[in-house]
């Protein structure tokens, strides 16, 4: 089983959810960030914990905002235990220098679709995330991802493994 860093570990890192959402099939959603070109535009949706938010619920919300699906629409499959990090490389602290964060400790959920591809609406909440999605093999979407996120994606792939198809 995988687990992540406590809960005090990382102050440098942005916490962060994401969300791993199967259909009945097995497979996963995996969506085109919006308007990005290259071989690793894709992604599991995921984003900031607000201050005071329970990090499932932060999961759900972000759900929604990024793919118009809702809350009774997604049944709790699990959770990975703890943080799982990331830093951000050179040429994105660069573009960030705003931001006092070194990277994003995230909180990873699974959840089961319960409706039909008709029920996603990625335009539901500005500004638009994704501009497609499809559904994809779990053990796939590391490759997907660009390549300074894949290591956190390995362990999210290998931590929901038993969820996903064979």
């Amino acid at each position: 089983m995988i687990e992540g860093a406590p809960a005090h570990a990382y102050p440098e890192h942005r916490p962060n959810v994401g969300v791993v959402l199967f259909n009945t099939a097995g497979l996963v959603w995996v969506g085109k960030r919006y308007a990005t070109a290259g071989p690793y535009a894709w992604q599991f949706p995921q984003g900031g914990i607000d201050e005071g938010e329970d990090p499932e619920a932060a999961a759900l919300r972000e759900l929604y905002e990024e793919t118009g699906v809702t809350a009774d629409l997604a049944e709790k499959l699990g959770e990975i235990p703890g943080w799982l990090v990331y830093d951000f490389p050179p040429e994105v602290l660069g573009k960030r220098s705003r931001n006092r964060w070194k990277g994003q400790k995230q909180r990873w959920f699974a959840f089961r679709f319960l409706g039909t591809d008709t029920c996603f609406d990625l335009k539901a909440v500005p500004p638009q995330e994704f501009e497609a999605f499809r559904w994809a093999p779990l053990s796939e979407t590391p490759e997907l991802i660009i390549p300074w996120k894949r290591p956190v994606y390995e362990q999210v792939a290998e931590g929901f493994a038993a969820l996903a198809a064979p």
